[in-house]
């Protein structure tokens, strides 16, 4: 492995792991707080106002200084590689399109290459959760830059692949990484089809299919 893809790795490992966003400045504090729990999904932040806090009051807005407010023409808050918004959502929808007509229902996530999201699209008549499910699987499929029908094959077997498990991966089939130029720039991710009852073949087998569906229809535009 290269320095630069183990340094991609590396940072990969601790973004996935507690959700991820680009180094931000103390001005941003107040709109990016994040959640605690490391089963969260990156960038699964919400702001320290305008909830509920512990009493059941809601929490008024704090002094914000200036810049912590989003502004026509400031800078991009994340630059992290990954597929364009115009392929992610082609991805999805292709995705989608292609589960449908087999008569499934499902939900289609594409994210980028530090694990947020670009794309999530529910079928209707879909169960809202699927594309959740379908980011935790990205989720692996971008780690192990593999199938997640492979990674999750080799992962009980293996306690070096285990131990790069983030408690927010979904170890199951249904995704597959979005490669360029031999690194993973992201990953796409189905799932509320599973396994067809009686149908022999693994748990995804069939949002993987659909999965690879949404890959090919993006592939010769990553070239």
């Amino acid at each position: 492995m290269s320095d630069r893809r183990l340094a991609i790795g590396l940072i990969g490992a601790c973004l996935l792991a507690g959700g991820s966003r680009q180094a931000q400045s103390a001005t941003d504090a107040p709109l990016r707080d994040r959640t605690a729990s490391p089963r969260s999904l990156p960038a699964d932040n919400i702001p320290s106002f305008g909830i509920l806090d512990e009493d059941g009051n809601l929490v008024p807005v704090p002094p914000l200084p200036n810049g912590a407010h989003h502004t026509p023409g400031s800078e991009p808050e994340s630059s992290a590689p990954g597929p364009t918004l115009a392929q992610a959502v082609e991805a999805a929808r292709a995705a989608v399109d292609t589960c449908a007509a087999a008569g499934y229902r499902i939900g289609a996530a594409v994210i980028d290459s530090v694990g947020e999201a670009r794309a999530m699209l529910t079928a209707d008549g879909s169960d809202g959760s699927h594309v959740f499910v379908a980011m935790r699987k990205a989720l692996t499929a971008l780690r192990f830059e593999m199938p997640s029908s492979q990674a999750s094959e080799l992962v009980p077997k293996d306690p070096e692949l285990l131990a790069r498990v983030t408690p927010n991966m979904f170890v199951s089939g249904g995704a597959v990484p979005i490669m360029h130029r031999g690194e993973a720039i992201g990953a796409i991710g189905v799932s509320g089809a599973g396994r067809p009852s009686g149908a022999s073949g693994p748990i995804g087998h069939q949002d993987e299919l659909c999965a690879v569906a949404g890959l090919r229809k993006i592939e010769k535009q990553l070239k």
